[in-house]
């Protein structure tokens, strides 16, 4: 069963996850029964959102506020194609202008440098999409490529190991995440501006492994093989690792921002205390606006703090676009790539000293952060809560923590004390090696990942036009996600392996109504 979001779990203190880096009841929280408890509340709202956010017992009929995942911010707009794309339905009337001009700016084509639209250019030179919405297609979810070069929504993380005790003491005090390609930097660049040669391409090859689930029934399961094609600028450092990644949804990231921080650090169990096999750690990282050890939420593994923050990296490592929080007016080229630095930027000393100034950062920003989350479908119907249950008691929710209540002073007050369904608890797990990539991201090892919110994933079809899953799309539908699930989810994944058909069919659509 799913851990309680009670006093014993309020304990997350432990030497392994290195929380001591963080201020006492990391940050935000006030130290309470029990541990460290949130500072936003008083004890009689406190009482109140253990008691809501406490597991569910009865799956006879759906909760009280289960069919709104994002509470009052909840789009009710017809679920179709653009279920992903609606704004808060509680934001102010005087908000959804800077949505919309976010918007544009998220749908916008960069061009290269020089260009007669100044306020458009800057783009690369090496890059991997000229538009946000490219690698997140009406704010879905992102796909491996189809043939060789369809590679828009997805790409390579490349990293490699710290060396020396040196290497490793910067990665100790969160001054990086891990360290890049001499050559080919953080990222691999399947596109360039004319004049300049792409860094590579992604390639991909699979191999089906069949998996006999309870019943007789067979899965195939597709196992990827990753190597990179027509690399532009000689060999790769031999100990760079590719990680593969496609984009994530847009939607709920606003609330994931504020959902109070000692709410997450409640349930890591780094230590696996409680002896069921489910450990759980946060991703510590250093926010770069303030330079303070935070709690990373976004990112696949975690690895950002903020909203912002994953805006800034997207537009200077995905676009090449340099912003006041990451000044980086050539985007990822190192300094082996001399042709690259020597090509003009963006930068107009009479726009600004970067190419996407504070308003562009701003607005995408806000955009970002207000992205709403579909209500959901069939929350009621008896398969929904035979599958809720199924879900329960397989012991998926141990992971995919159903619910949180937000701060109540969040920056944005129409995302202040929501009660919300995002189905994860934010934390890194170790998934085991068949889906581990072998790559460390900061205290992230190459095994574990952030716990992916499940609210919109029945929509995943009908917004993305695919049905993709995993970090790296190897997952062709729901079921085979599940089955890639190892380490500590392995217990969940045979129990769902274990099940009887109907059973299985009846957990899947649990999850197509979120």
């Amino acid at each position: 069963m799913p851990k309680a979001n009670s006093g014993e779990q309020r304990n997350w203190f432990s030497g392994t996850s290195r929380v001591a880096d963080l201020p006492p009841c990391g940050g935000d929280a006030r130290q309470g029964r029990g541990g460290c408890e949130r500072d936003d509340l008083s004890e009689q709202d406190l009482e109140r959102v253990l008691t809501v956010t406490r597991p569910a017992t009865n799956f006879s009929k759906a909760e009280q506020f289960e069919a709104l995942p994002g509470g009052a911010t909840t789009t009710l707009a017809a679920p179709d194609g653009k279920a992903f794309s609606q704004f808060s339905a509680n934001l102010p009337f005087e908000d959804e202008q800077n949505f919309k001009l976010g918007k544009a700016l998220f749908e916008k084509l960069w061009v290269s440098s020089p260009s007669s639209t100044l306020a458009s250019d800057g783009l690369g030179p090496l890059y991997n999409a000229r538009a946000c919405e490219s690698c997140h297609p009406r704010d879905g979810r992102g796909r491996p490529p189809e043939g060789a070069t369809d590679a828009t929504s997805m790409f390579y993380r490349l990293a490699r190991a710290p060396r020396d005790d040196a290497e490793r003491r910067v990665i100790a005090s969160y001054e990086a995440l891990n360290f890049s390609d001499p050559v080919y930097g953080a990222q691999l660049q399947d596109s360039a501006v004319p004049g300049l040669a792409a860094e590579g391409r992604v390639r991909i090859a699979y191999t089906e492994e069949p998996v006999t689930l309870a019943g007789g029934e067979t899965i195939s399961l597709r196992k990827p093989q990753y190597s990179v094609g027509d690399l532009g600028y000689g060999a790769m450092d031999p100990t760079t690792t590719l990680s593969p990644r496609v984009a994530s949804p847009m939607i709920g990231m606003g609330l994931i921002e504020a959902i109070h921080e000692a709410d997450i650090l409640a349930r890591a169990d780094p230590d696996d205390r409680d002896g069921d096999g489910i450990s759980g750690r946060p991703a510590l990282v250093r926010e770069r606006k303030t330079g303070g050890v935070t709690l990373g939420r976004f990112g696949w593994k975690a690895q950002n703090p903020t909203v912002r923050q994953q805006t800034a990296d997207a537009f200077a490592i995905d676009l090449g676009l340099s912003t006041p929080d990451l000044d980086l007016s050539h985007g990822d080229c190192t300094a082996a790539q001399q042709d690259c630095l020597k090509l003009p930027t963006g930068v107009q000393p009479r726009l600004g000293a970067v190419e996407a100034p504070a308003p562009v950062l701003d607005l995408v920003a806000f955009y970002s952060s207000n992205l709403a989350v579909p209500a959901r479908r069939r929350a009621s119907f008896p398969e929904t809560l035979k599958g809720k249950r199924l879900f329960y008691e397989a012991g998926c929710a141990a992971c995919h923590t159903p619910k949180f209540v937000t701060r109540r002073d969040a920056p944005h007050k129409e995302q202040a004390f929501q009660l919300i369904w995002p189905y994860s608890d934010f934390l890194l797990h170790d998934m085991g090696e068949g889906l581990a990539d072998g790559q460390q991201v900061g205290v992230a090892t190459g095994r574990e990942w952030r716990t992916p919110p499940l609210w919109g994933i029945g929509l995943t079809r009908t917004v993305s036009g695919h049905s993709f899953l995993l970090h790296d799309g190897r997952a062709r539908n729901l079921a085979e996600a599940i089955l890639w699930h190892g380490g500590e989810a392995e217990k969940a994944r045979n129990a769902f392996a274990a099940m009887r058909e109907d059973d299985r069919k009846a957990l899947i659509r649990f999850l197509e109504s979120l």
